[in-house]
């Protein structure tokens, strides 16, 4: 699954972060002190002032050195696509943050500006407002343009993973041909779990750049909160929120869902047989028959139904769950709100910053049903992995069917 795409995945990976952490570390230390790192004016301007352009060359500089290091210790055929094009998701990732960080810097201005026109009519003019749409169709262009190339460009990324897991395992086909469902594995598996690990991966690295970025912001925003409901007064009263109520969601979640995986693997046994039979019924009138295929279709009935009711229990959970999500900023925001302390722009400005911490904190949550489709996949192909080298399939290959409720 990795070794097809990645120079030596273990030690590729573990020095990846290791260098991240290096090169974070100089970043915020020294590097990002050589510029004037003032806050840019909001405007679609920043994303080309002297900080920005400063950190994408830095940027380039410690990917080159990383890719190359790589490249002579490691050659592989892959590497450019996996190195370079990892590297390139990488920053996409981080400048689709920068893009919320300025729209969250929009908001306060503009709905300040709103609540100053309903407030006391005459005090802002048609041309502020027009001004302060114009600012947000730029940067939303600049952020639609980067996401619309970013897409093309993972598209290709997806199909270039797929490409080296397929020609890995058709090398191996002689060993893996046995292997039940091994036609689906290689034909369906590699390209659903390419595309998977992308989408999770970009959105885990969404997760850390956005903390990174906002919690800043939600430190500062909270001097405007005094006390939390229920609670009283503490020190980062956001941050303890979104921190507590994040967890507790992840957690009950992760309980809760926590047989689909096996389910879901066993969903795929049960589709493919019943698969492989209709296929050799094609040639040979000896399989296909009605009573096989009676029996093979309730296996499938039984394990769907299974499933139905586990992802029954863990969607209750889910939905409860998200819906106390969307009003639980403003019950933190009663006593402040009801107080007086804060304008319309600073709420809107902590409502959206708020949202970005939680929604990070958050990944597990909304990336469980894709997490549960991808475990069963990996767990599929890691019988593969084992057959190339003569090692026992996982035991899971061998159960009969997940145990009951």
């Amino acid at each position: 699954m990795f070794v097809s795409f990645f120079p030596r995945p273990k030690l590729f990976f573990w020095s990846a972060v290791i260098w991240a952490a290096l090169s974070m570390a100089f970043w915020y230390g020294f590097a990002s002190n050589l510029v004037d790192a003032s806050s840019p004016a909001i405007s679609v301007a920043r994303f080309w002032s002297v900080p920005e352009l400063w950190f994408d060359l830095y940027f380039a500089i410690c990917v080159a050195l990383f890719a190359g290091a790589w490249m002579w210790f490691a050659p592989h055929p892959w590497a450019p696509w996996s190195i370079i094009g990892s590297a390139l998701i990488l920053f996409t990732s981080y400048f689709q943050v920068q893009v919320s960080v300025a729209l969250n810097d929009w908001r306060g201005p503009f709905y300040n500006l709103i609540q100053s026109a309903l407030t006391k009519p005459g005090s802002a003019t048609q041309a502020e407002f027009y001004a302060g749409i114009s600012t947000f169709a730029g940067i939303a262009t600049v952020a639609i343009l980067v996401i619309v190339l970013t897409r093309f460009f993972v598209s290709h990324y997806i199909f270039r993973w797929r490409t080296a897991m397929n020609d890995y395992y058709v090398a191996n086909w002689p060993r893996l041909r046995t292997i039940e469902g091994a036609s689906q594995r290689v034909q369906e598996d590699t390209m659903r779990f390419a595309t998977i690990m992308e989408g999770l991966g970009v959105n885990l690295i969404s997760a850390v750049l956005t903390l990174i970025a906002f919690l800043p912001v939600l430190i500062r925003l909270s001097s405007y909160v005094t006390e939390l409901p229920f609670v009283g007064s503490i020190p980062y009263p956001l941050v303890f929120a979104a921190v507590i109520w994040s967890v507790f969601g992840t957690g009950a979640l992760a309980l809760i869902g926590i047989r689909l995986p096996g389910i879901e693997f066993f969903n795929q046994r049960v589709e493919a047989a019943y698969r492989k039979e209709l296929v050799l019924g094609e040639d040979d009138p000896a399989h296909a028959e009605p009573p096989t295929l009676s029996m093979l279709f309730v296996n499938i009935r039984r394990n769907y139904f299974r499933l139905y009711l586990n992802f029954m229990y863990f969607n209750v959970g889910r939905y409860v769950y998200l819906q106390t999500d969307v009003i639980f900023p403003y019950i933190l925001l009663v006593p402040t709100i009801v107080a007086g302390k804060i304008t319309l722009g600073i709420m809107q400005q902590i409502l959206a910053a708020f949202s970005e911490v939680r929604s990070s904190f958050q990944y597990l949550v909304n990336s469980w049903s894709t997490i549960v489709d991808l475990i069963s996949i990996y767990q599929r192909l890691r019988g593969f992995e084992a057959r190339i080298h003569d090692k026992p399939l996982p035991s899971i290959e061998t159960e009969a069917e997940p145990a009951s409720l």
